[in-house]
């Protein structure tokens, strides 16, 4: 069980239903994806769309006020079948698979990114080990991602500001979308970008590596200025896909 259930006080459990003033960041990621042709990975997709809608009804709203934690898995609970969970897919060492509650790291992923678009903390992240399936239509950098499997995989967010933050999540015909929202104006702006982007053979194997770092900037009279760039992680994964040599940079050993 996560230290969360033992000491509760540290965690982000209220919610609000009137929005905070001020838009830190909004985010969607499209709900269909069609990485393969095949009836049960369309069923495993339209199951993941009853899983989310039940994770978002936990989360939409919630507060993190100074001092607070938040935890993906504290606030969603365990998900089975009894609270209407459904098969979706999930990734065990890069083969995708069917699991109850499957789909449910397209929110993780959504969470993660907004959050590295604010003065908001990651504090607990992890990313899968391997790609699975080649780029389709991709717009946020590889690996900016944040796995959840309940309950030791978690996605953490610590508020070590002095105001409090508004996560806004919900679903529509088409996509999942979010929105942080704070009580005070923007100070600080963000902006994430891939460095270091390759696919490596190693032996019969493929390997796609890259890093992501964000610049911070000072907002001033309406101006950004750049004060700092900030590594946020570096990912290696074995890649479960022969990668088209013409669209990607490929070293070799």
């Amino acid at each position: 069980m996560g230290k969360w259930y033992f000491y509760p006080h540290q965690y982000a459990l209220s919610k609000s239903v009137e929005l905070f003033p001020f838009r830190y960041i909004k985010h969607s990621s499209k709900l269909i994806k069609n990485y393969q042709d095949s009836p049960e990975y369309h069923r495993w997709q339209i199951n993941k769309i009853t899983n989310l809608s039940i994770a978002v009804s936990k989360i939409n709203g919630v507060l993190i006020k100074p001092g607070q934690i938040f935890s993906f898995w504290r606030l969603v609970g365990r998900p089975t079948e009894k609270k209407g969970y459904l098969e979706g897919m999930e990734l065990h060492r890069g083969v995708a698979r069917a699991g109850i509650a499957g789909g449910l790291c397209q929110l993780s992923n959504l969470l993660n990114w907004m959050t590295w678009h604010t003065p908001l903390e990651v504090i607990q992240r992890s990313t899968h080990s391997f790609d699975p399936f080649p780029d389709q239509g991709r717009v946020l950098p590889f690996g900016s991602g944040s796995a959840v499997f309940w309950n030791y995989v978690d996605l953490q967010i610590q508020n070590n500001t002095s105001q409090t933050f508004q996560i806004l999540v919900w679903l529509t015909d088409h996509s999942l979308k979010g929105k942080i929202r704070g009580q005070n104006p923007k100070q600080w702006a963000y902006s994430v970008m891939e460095k270091e982007h390759f696919f490596i053979q190693h032996g019969s194997n493929w390997y796609r590596y890259n890093q992501i770092w964000r610049q911070v900037f000072q907002i001033q009279n309406e101006k950004r200025n750049l004060i700092r760039e900030e590594h946020l992680a570096s990912n290696k994964s074995k890649v479960m896909y022969t990668p088209n040599v013409d669209l990607y940079k490929v070293r070799t050993d």
